[in-house]
């Protein structure tokens, strides 16, 4: 069997920033496990997988570890994919996932994703995170997947260094680092080494956490966003209540064949 792959770098308009993900079209799912094992040998934060029907796009995202439920940068990357190299001729893009029916619209050079907006409650600080990130933290928040830290200052968020052995046994998806930014509203930083991801290089689905948590603390709905891994990317972000509007570019770094 022979599998188109793509790989693209998301959140970026220039090859080497960003977020790669591999997107890979299918005629029809293939067991759970080859998908797995594919992600795993792609052996990046994310592989896309999807298939048509009936009007719309299926599609599922798998790191090296886990399939996972939400995946902004693999959905960003597969929208390019099927504007760029796969001739979609329609204005929007509608995929049916684990989270729900999820949107893409392009506005110029940007492709906009619709997603649901996360749900936020004021938590304690873990103990594997004040081990693992020897920090000061002003404010702490549990989202869907993940626990969202207020810091002090984007240079605080540069210096972090993580124990990610320590912060694997926190046994969910992981952790967004996140403060005021000196050249856009707010920074951020994502770990997620339970996962297998110590540090993502740019998260979509996270800023579905960060958008409502910024959006009332800078009292607007529109934002822009930097996320400072060393890759870095670049959003907008429009908080709009149950859904978040995130927006980005993306650019095609290979083609190739799968061979199983």
């Amino acid at each position: 069997m022979n599998l188109d792959i793509y790989q693209v770098d998301a959140f970026s308009g220039k090859c080497f920033g960003g977020n790669p993900a591999a997107v890979i079209p299918l005629n029809e799912w293939l067991p759970d496990a080859t998908l797995q094992k594919i992600a795993s040998e792609n052996n990046l934060s994310e592989t896309a997988f999807f298939i048509q029907k009936n009007g719309h796009f299926d599609l599922r995202w798998f790191t090296p570890v886990f399939e996972v439920d939400l995946c902004g940068h693999a959905t960003l990357a597969t929208a390019h994919v099927l504007w760029q190299e796969l001739g979609f001729e329609k204005d929007s893009i509608k995929f049916q996932s684990k989270s729900g029916e999820l949107g893409v619209k392009r506005d110029d050079r940007l492709y906009v994703l619709d997603f649901p907006t996360d749900r936020l409650e004021k938590t304690e600080v873990p103990d594997i995170i004040k081990a693992s990130l020897n920090v000061n933290i002003l404010e702490i928040y549990k989202g869907r997947e993940d626990y969202l830290l207020l810091l002090e200052s984007q240079s605080v968020l540069e210096s972090l260094k993580p124990n990610f052995n320590k912060l694997a046994e926190l046994k969910t998806r992981g952790v967004i680092a996140t403060s005021t930014g000196s050249d856009v509203d707010f920074v951020s930083r994502c770990f997620f080494p339970y996962f297998g991801i110590d540090e993502d290089p740019v998260t979509g689905s996270a800023h579905t956490t960060l958008a409502p948590f910024w959006s009332e603390k800078l009292g607007k709905t529109t934002m822009t966003a930097r996320q400072i891994s060393p890759r870095g990317g670049f959003l907008k972000i429009e908080s709009k209540g149950e859904r978040t509007a995130i927006a980005g570019e993306a650019v095609t770094y290979l083609k190739g064949k799968v061979f199983i």
